[in-house]
Protein backbone atom coordinates (compact mmCIF):
# COMPACT_ATOMS: atom_id res chain seq x y z
CA UNK A 1 0.00 0.00 0.00
CA UNK A 2 2.78 2.53 -1.15
CA UNK A 3 2.53 5.90 -2.82
CA UNK A 4 4.28 5.87 -6.40
CA UNK A 5 7.11 7.63 -6.38
CA UNK A 6 9.98 8.85 -8.64
CA UNK A 7 12.75 6.24 -8.77
CA UNK A 8 16.31 6.47 -10.06
CA UNK A 9 18.34 4.56 -12.25
CA UNK A 10 19.08 1.70 -9.72
CA UNK A 11 15.53 1.59 -7.98
CA UNK A 12 14.10 1.42 -11.47
CA UNK A 13 16.83 -1.72 -12.15
CA UNK A 14 15.21 -2.97 -8.91
CA UNK A 15 11.55 -2.96 -9.68
CA UNK A 16 12.52 -5.16 -12.72
CA UNK A 17 11.75 -8.04 -9.86
CA UNK A 18 8.09 -7.41 -9.86
CA UNK A 19 8.11 -8.57 -13.25
CA UNK A 20 10.66 -11.42 -13.19
CA UNK A 21 9.29 -14.94 -13.76
CA UNK A 22 5.60 -13.21 -14.02
CA UNK A 23 5.69 -13.11 -17.73
CA UNK A 24 8.12 -15.95 -18.48
CA UNK A 25 7.76 -19.11 -16.79
CA UNK A 26 6.22 -17.79 -13.77
CA UNK A 27 2.57 -18.90 -15.04
CA UNK A 28 -0.11 -21.44 -14.51
CA UNK A 29 0.66 -22.76 -18.28
CA UNK A 30 -2.95 -22.72 -18.24
CA UNK A 31 -3.29 -18.95 -19.65
CA UNK A 32 -6.78 -19.81 -21.46
CA UNK A 33 -7.87 -20.33 -17.64
CA UNK A 34 -6.82 -17.47 -16.73
CA UNK A 35 -8.77 -13.97 -15.39
CA UNK A 36 -7.73 -11.20 -17.41
CA UNK A 37 -7.58 -8.14 -15.44
CA UNK A 38 -6.99 -4.62 -17.62
CA UNK A 39 -5.89 -2.18 -14.79
CA UNK A 40 -5.73 1.34 -15.45
CA UNK A 41 -5.76 5.08 -14.13
CA UNK A 42 -9.42 4.93 -13.71
CA UNK A 43 -10.65 1.30 -14.17
CA UNK A 44 -10.32 -1.83 -13.09
CA UNK A 45 -11.72 -4.60 -15.75
CA UNK A 46 -11.57 -7.84 -14.53
CA UNK A 47 -13.02 -10.18 -17.57
CA UNK A 48 -14.79 -12.72 -15.05
CA UNK A 49 -17.06 -11.94 -12.10
CA UNK A 50 -17.14 -15.30 -11.06
CA UNK A 51 -15.27 -18.79 -10.87
CA UNK A 52 -15.15 -21.96 -9.57
CA UNK A 53 -13.58 -22.95 -6.03
CA UNK A 54 -10.66 -23.83 -5.53
CA UNK A 55 -7.04 -22.50 -7.43
CA UNK A 56 -7.96 -19.06 -9.47
CA UNK A 57 -5.30 -17.03 -11.72
CA UNK A 58 -5.91 -13.78 -12.42
CA UNK A 59 -3.46 -11.55 -14.88
CA UNK A 60 -2.90 -8.41 -14.08
CA UNK A 61 -1.87 -5.97 -16.72
CA UNK A 62 -1.16 -2.44 -16.16
CA UNK A 63 -2.13 -0.02 -18.91
CA UNK A 64 -2.06 3.20 -16.91
CA UNK A 65 0.69 5.39 -15.85
CA UNK A 66 0.19 4.88 -12.44
CA UNK A 67 2.62 2.12 -10.46
CA UNK A 68 -0.54 -0.02 -9.07
CA UNK A 69 -1.86 -3.06 -7.10
CA UNK A 70 -4.49 -6.08 -7.07
CA UNK A 71 -6.08 -7.12 -4.48
CA UNK A 72 -8.82 -10.24 -3.94
CA UNK A 73 -11.01 -9.45 -0.41
CA UNK A 74 -12.66 -11.68 1.44
CA UNK A 75 -15.06 -10.31 3.85
CA UNK A 76 -13.86 -7.76 5.95
CA UNK A 77 -11.40 -6.84 3.77
CA UNK A 78 -9.10 -9.61 4.70
CA UNK A 79 -6.49 -10.27 1.81
CA UNK A 80 -6.75 -13.49 0.30
CA UNK A 81 -3.80 -11.78 -2.41
CA UNK A 82 -2.32 -8.97 -3.75
CA UNK A 83 0.26 -7.83 -6.06
CA UNK A 84 1.70 -4.68 -5.14
CA UNK A 85 4.00 -2.57 -7.60
CA UNK A 86 2.82 -2.87 -10.96
CA UNK A 87 4.59 -0.78 -12.95
CA UNK A 88 2.97 0.37 -16.11
CA UNK A 89 3.02 -1.17 -19.50
CA UNK A 90 4.06 -4.45 -16.84
CA UNK A 91 1.50 -7.66 -16.32
CA UNK A 92 2.25 -9.91 -13.23
CA UNK A 93 0.01 -12.96 -12.10
CA UNK A 94 -1.60 -13.68 -8.97
CA UNK A 95 -2.83 -17.50 -7.94
CA UNK A 96 -5.32 -17.48 -5.06
CA UNK A 97 -6.99 -20.27 -3.54
CA UNK A 98 -10.81 -19.71 -2.75
CA UNK A 99 -13.55 -21.11 -0.88
CA UNK A 100 -17.09 -20.75 -2.53
CA UNK A 101 -18.51 -16.69 -1.40
CA UNK A 102 -18.46 -13.30 -2.12
CA UNK A 103 -15.33 -11.72 -2.69
CA UNK A 104 -14.03 -8.25 -4.34
CA UNK A 105 -11.00 -7.60 -6.61
CA UNK A 106 -9.47 -4.29 -6.45
CA UNK A 107 -7.06 -1.88 -8.48
CA UNK A 108 -4.98 0.74 -6.76
CA UNK A 109 -3.51 3.24 -9.25
CA UNK A 110 -0.71 5.29 -7.26
CA UNK A 111 -1.48 2.21 -4.47
CA UNK A 112 -3.22 4.27 -2.06
CA UNK A 113 -6.99 4.28 -1.10
CA UNK A 114 -9.52 1.41 -0.76
CA UNK A 115 -9.11 1.13 -4.78
CA UNK A 116 -11.26 0.28 -7.82
CA UNK A 117 -13.84 -2.35 -6.78
CA UNK A 118 -15.60 -5.06 -8.36
CA UNK A 119 -18.23 -7.96 -6.86
CA UNK A 120 -16.57 -10.72 -7.48
CA UNK A 121 -18.56 -14.80 -6.68
CA UNK A 122 -17.03 -18.22 -6.61
CA UNK A 123 -19.30 -21.25 -6.43
CA UNK A 124 -18.59 -25.09 -6.04
CA UNK A 125 -16.61 -26.67 -3.99
CA UNK A 126 -12.99 -27.98 -4.56
CA UNK A 127 -10.41 -30.06 -2.79
CA UNK A 128 -8.28 -27.90 -0.67
CA UNK A 129 -4.26 -27.81 -1.37
CA UNK A 130 -4.17 -28.85 2.05
CA UNK A 131 -5.68 -32.23 1.72
CA UNK A 132 -2.04 -32.33 0.42
CA UNK A 133 -0.39 -33.87 3.78
CA UNK A 134 2.95 -31.89 2.84
CA UNK A 135 1.34 -28.93 2.12
CA UNK A 136 -0.73 -28.70 5.25
CA UNK A 137 2.55 -29.44 7.25
CA UNK A 138 3.44 -26.28 5.44
CA UNK A 139 1.07 -24.06 7.10
CA UNK A 140 1.93 -25.50 10.43
CA UNK A 141 5.37 -25.52 10.48
CA UNK A 142 4.78 -21.64 9.38
CA UNK A 143 1.99 -20.76 11.66
CA UNK A 144 5.22 -21.89 14.26
CA UNK A 145 7.25 -19.38 12.81
CA UNK A 146 4.50 -16.86 13.15
CA UNK A 147 4.08 -17.53 16.50
CA UNK A 148 7.88 -17.19 17.46
CA UNK A 149 8.47 -14.15 15.50
CA UNK A 150 4.74 -12.54 17.16
CA UNK A 151 6.11 -12.95 20.73
CA UNK A 152 9.01 -10.75 20.03
CA UNK A 153 7.72 -8.06 18.20
CA UNK A 154 5.31 -7.16 21.27
CA UNK A 155 8.61 -7.59 23.11
CA UNK A 156 10.62 -5.56 21.52
CA UNK A 157 7.80 -2.61 20.31
CA UNK A 158 6.90 -2.93 24.53
CA UNK A 159 9.88 -2.07 24.92
CA UNK A 160 10.43 0.41 22.32
CA UNK A 161 7.05 2.11 22.92
CA UNK A 162 8.47 2.49 26.67
CA UNK A 163 11.76 4.39 25.97
CA UNK A 164 9.29 6.71 23.51
CA UNK A 165 6.98 7.41 26.60
CA UNK A 166 10.41 8.01 29.04
CA UNK A 167 11.76 10.34 26.41
CA UNK A 168 14.83 8.50 25.85
CA UNK A 169 15.42 9.27 22.65
CA UNK A 170 19.07 7.00 22.05
CA UNK A 171 17.55 4.28 23.30
CA UNK A 172 14.23 4.62 21.22
CA UNK A 173 16.54 5.14 18.21
CA UNK A 174 18.18 1.56 19.13
CA UNK A 175 15.18 -0.08 19.41
CA UNK A 176 13.49 1.18 16.21
CA UNK A 177 15.26 -1.41 14.06
CA UNK A 178 14.63 -4.35 16.47
CA UNK A 179 11.73 -4.05 16.54
CA UNK A 180 10.61 -3.09 13.15
CA UNK A 181 12.93 -7.07 12.46
CA UNK A 182 10.25 -9.17 13.69
CA UNK A 183 7.42 -6.65 12.02
CA UNK A 184 9.14 -7.36 8.68
CA UNK A 185 9.67 -10.90 8.49
CA UNK A 186 5.95 -11.79 8.72
CA UNK A 187 4.57 -8.61 6.88
CA UNK A 188 2.41 -11.54 4.81
CA UNK A 189 0.13 -12.34 7.51
CA UNK A 190 0.13 -9.03 8.95
CA UNK A 191 -0.54 -7.26 5.93
CA UNK A 192 -4.11 -9.62 5.72
CA UNK A 193 -5.91 -7.36 8.28
CA UNK A 194 -7.31 -4.09 6.20
CA UNK A 195 -6.16 -0.80 7.69
CA UNK A 196 -3.70 -2.38 10.71
CA UNK A 197 -0.80 -2.66 8.54
CA UNK A 198 -0.61 1.14 7.43
CA UNK A 199 -2.10 2.10 10.29
CA UNK A 200 1.32 0.47 11.68
CA UNK A 201 4.19 0.69 8.76
CA UNK A 202 2.42 3.38 6.40
CA UNK A 203 4.85 6.10 5.92
CA UNK A 204 4.30 9.68 5.40
CA UNK A 205 2.81 10.82 2.34
CA UNK A 206 0.94 7.01 2.00
CA UNK A 207 -2.35 8.08 4.05
CA UNK A 208 -5.82 8.33 2.31
CA UNK A 209 -7.63 11.75 2.60
CA UNK A 210 -8.69 12.12 6.69
CA UNK A 211 -6.26 9.31 7.60
CA UNK A 212 -3.72 10.60 10.50
CA UNK A 213 0.13 9.48 10.60
CA UNK A 214 0.83 7.16 12.42
CA UNK A 215 3.16 3.96 13.71
CA UNK A 216 6.61 3.42 13.66
CA UNK A 217 7.73 5.88 11.02
CA UNK A 218 5.48 8.82 12.54
CA UNK A 219 8.03 8.26 15.85
CA UNK A 220 11.14 7.71 13.29
CA UNK A 221 10.66 10.90 11.36
CA UNK A 222 10.42 12.44 15.31
CA UNK A 223 13.05 10.53 16.54
CA UNK A 224 16.12 11.52 13.80
CA UNK A 225 14.49 14.53 12.34
CA UNK A 226 14.10 16.94 15.82
CA UNK A 227 15.08 14.11 18.46
CA UNK A 228 11.44 15.67 20.21
CA UNK A 229 9.48 12.74 20.95
CA UNK A 230 7.98 14.50 23.92
CA UNK A 231 4.53 14.68 22.38
CA UNK A 232 4.77 11.31 20.93
CA UNK A 233 2.94 9.29 23.83
CA UNK A 234 -0.20 9.07 22.16
CA UNK A 235 1.41 7.70 18.87
CA UNK A 236 3.14 5.33 20.88
CA UNK A 237 0.37 3.55 22.88
CA UNK A 238 -1.73 3.21 19.47
CA UNK A 239 1.23 1.57 18.04
CA UNK A 240 1.22 -0.99 20.80
CA UNK A 241 -2.26 -1.46 20.71
CA UNK A 242 -2.43 -2.01 17.00
CA UNK A 243 0.83 -4.72 17.12
CA UNK A 244 -1.06 -6.33 19.90
CA UNK A 245 -4.29 -6.79 17.44
CA UNK A 246 -2.02 -7.82 15.13
CA UNK A 247 -0.28 -10.03 16.90
CA UNK A 248 -3.76 -11.88 18.38
CA UNK A 249 -4.69 -12.19 14.71
CA UNK A 250 -2.10 -13.48 13.60
CA UNK A 251 -1.58 -16.32 16.20
CA UNK A 252 -4.78 -17.33 15.39
CA UNK A 253 -4.45 -17.15 11.46
CA UNK A 254 -3.30 -20.24 9.12
CA UNK A 255 -1.89 -19.10 6.00
CA UNK A 256 -3.12 -20.96 3.23
CA UNK A 257 0.31 -22.88 0.87
CA UNK A 258 -0.78 -20.47 -2.17
CA UNK A 259 -0.56 -17.83 0.48
CA UNK A 260 2.64 -18.70 1.49
CA UNK A 261 3.92 -18.87 -1.83
CA UNK A 262 2.69 -15.59 -2.75
CA UNK A 263 4.11 -13.85 0.38
CA UNK A 264 7.75 -15.31 -0.27
CA UNK A 265 7.72 -13.42 -3.47
CA UNK A 266 5.70 -10.06 -1.75
CA UNK A 267 8.27 -9.95 0.37
CA UNK A 268 10.83 -9.75 -1.89
CA UNK A 269 8.93 -6.84 -3.55
CA UNK A 270 9.40 -4.76 -0.57
CA UNK A 271 12.89 -5.09 -0.92
CA UNK A 272 12.97 -4.12 -4.32
CA UNK A 273 10.86 -1.04 -3.45
CA UNK A 274 11.35 -0.04 -0.46
CA UNK A 275 14.67 -1.03 1.12
CA UNK A 276 16.99 -0.95 -1.58
CA UNK A 277 15.75 2.00 -2.63
CA UNK A 278 15.99 3.99 0.91
CA UNK A 279 12.23 4.78 0.91
CA UNK A 280 11.06 2.89 3.93
CA UNK A 281 13.12 4.11 6.73
CA UNK A 282 14.02 7.22 5.02
CA UNK A 283 14.61 9.38 8.47
CA UNK A 284 16.75 6.61 10.54
CA UNK A 285 18.54 5.28 7.29
CA UNK A 286 17.80 1.57 8.62
CA UNK A 287 16.74 -0.10 5.82
CA UNK A 288 18.64 -2.85 5.97
CA UNK A 289 17.96 -4.07 8.93
CA UNK A 290 14.45 -4.20 7.23
CA UNK A 291 16.04 -6.08 3.93
CA UNK A 292 17.73 -8.42 5.91
CA UNK A 293 14.47 -9.03 7.79
CA UNK A 294 12.54 -9.36 4.61
CA UNK A 295 14.71 -11.95 3.12
CA UNK A 296 14.44 -14.02 6.14
CA UNK A 297 10.87 -13.96 6.08
CA UNK A 298 10.55 -15.41 2.60
CA UNK A 299 12.89 -17.84 3.30
CA UNK A 300 10.92 -19.07 5.96
CA UNK A 301 8.20 -19.34 4.04
CA UNK A 302 10.02 -21.36 1.19
CA UNK A 303 11.38 -23.37 4.08
CA UNK A 304 7.50 -24.35 5.18
CA UNK A 305 7.02 -25.29 1.66
CA UNK A 306 10.63 -27.20 1.00
CA UNK A 307 9.35 -31.18 1.51
CA UNK A 308 6.37 -30.09 -1.28
CA UNK A 309 8.40 -28.41 -3.15
CA UNK A 310 11.03 -30.94 -3.14
CA UNK A 311 8.42 -33.65 -4.08
CA UNK A 312 7.50 -31.29 -6.95
CA UNK A 313 11.10 -29.79 -8.61
CA UNK A 314 14.14 -30.53 -6.29
CA UNK A 315 15.96 -28.67 -9.09
CA UNK A 316 14.14 -25.30 -8.27
CA UNK A 317 14.90 -26.31 -4.63
CA UNK A 318 18.50 -26.42 -4.90
CA UNK A 319 18.25 -23.01 -7.17
CA UNK A 320 16.35 -21.59 -4.23
CA UNK A 321 18.82 -22.38 -1.78
CA UNK A 322 22.08 -21.28 -4.31
CA UNK A 323 20.09 -18.17 -4.69
CA UNK A 324 19.55 -16.89 -0.79
CA UNK A 325 22.71 -17.90 0.21
CA UNK A 326 24.07 -15.51 -2.93
CA UNK A 327 21.48 -12.87 -1.20
CA UNK A 328 22.96 -13.36 2.22
CA UNK A 329 26.73 -13.59 1.22
CA UNK A 330 25.81 -9.87 -0.47
CA UNK A 331 24.02 -8.36 2.27
CA UNK A 332 26.70 -9.69 4.80
CA UNK A 333 29.37 -7.11 3.47
CA UNK A 334 27.23 -4.38 4.63
CA UNK A 335 27.17 -5.82 8.09
CA UNK A 336 28.02 -3.64 11.17
CA UNK A 337 28.07 -5.14 14.78
CA UNK A 338 24.73 -7.18 15.29
CA UNK A 339 23.03 -5.12 13.35
CA UNK A 340 23.82 -3.24 9.43
CA UNK A 341 25.16 0.03 7.74
CA UNK A 342 23.13 2.81 7.24
CA UNK A 343 21.57 3.31 4.02
CA UNK A 344 23.11 6.00 3.38
CA UNK A 345 26.78 4.20 3.85
CA UNK A 346 26.22 2.11 0.56
CA UNK A 347 27.35 3.17 -3.01
CA UNK A 348 25.42 3.14 -5.70
CA UNK A 349 27.57 -0.26 -7.02
CA UNK A 350 26.78 -1.69 -3.69
CA UNK A 351 23.14 -1.13 -4.20
CA UNK A 352 22.91 -2.22 -7.60
CA UNK A 353 24.58 -5.73 -6.54
CA UNK A 354 22.19 -6.20 -4.37
CA UNK A 355 19.68 -5.43 -6.89
CA UNK A 356 20.42 -8.10 -8.77
CA UNK A 357 21.29 -10.48 -5.96
CA UNK A 358 17.07 -10.34 -5.11
CA UNK A 359 16.35 -9.86 -9.27
CA UNK A 360 18.08 -13.28 -9.54
CA UNK A 361 15.92 -14.86 -6.18
CA UNK A 362 12.97 -13.19 -7.65
CA UNK A 363 12.85 -15.65 -10.78
CA UNK A 364 12.77 -18.58 -9.11
CA UNK A 365 10.54 -17.50 -6.06
CA UNK A 366 8.04 -16.67 -9.05
CA UNK A 367 7.22 -20.12 -10.21
CA UNK A 368 6.56 -21.58 -6.73
CA UNK A 369 3.01 -20.50 -5.95
CA UNK A 370 2.07 -22.22 -10.03
CA UNK A 371 3.76 -25.23 -8.80
CA UNK A 372 1.83 -25.07 -5.25
CA UNK A 373 -0.99 -24.67 -6.71
CA UNK A 374 -0.77 -27.37 -10.24
CA UNK A 375 -1.15 -30.20 -7.59
CA UNK A 376 1.85 -32.36 -9.08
Amino acid sequence: MRTARILTAATAAALLLAACGDNDGGTTGDEDAAIAVSASDTACDVAEGESAAGTVTFTIANKGSKVTEFYVYADGDRVMGEVENIAPGLSRELIVELAAGTYETACKPGMIGKGIRNGFTVTGSSTPLTEDAKLAQATTDYQRYVKSQTGALIDKTTEFVTAVKAGKVDQAKALFPVARTYWERIEPVAEIFGDLDPAIDGREGDQEEGQEFTGFHRIEKDLWTTGDISQDGPVADKLLVDVQKIVDLANSTTLSPLQLANGAKELLDEVATGKITGEEDRYSHTDLWDFAANVEGSQAAVSALRPALEEKDAALVTTLDERFASVEAALEKHRDGDGWKPHTALTEADLKTLSDEINALAEPISRIAALVASGK
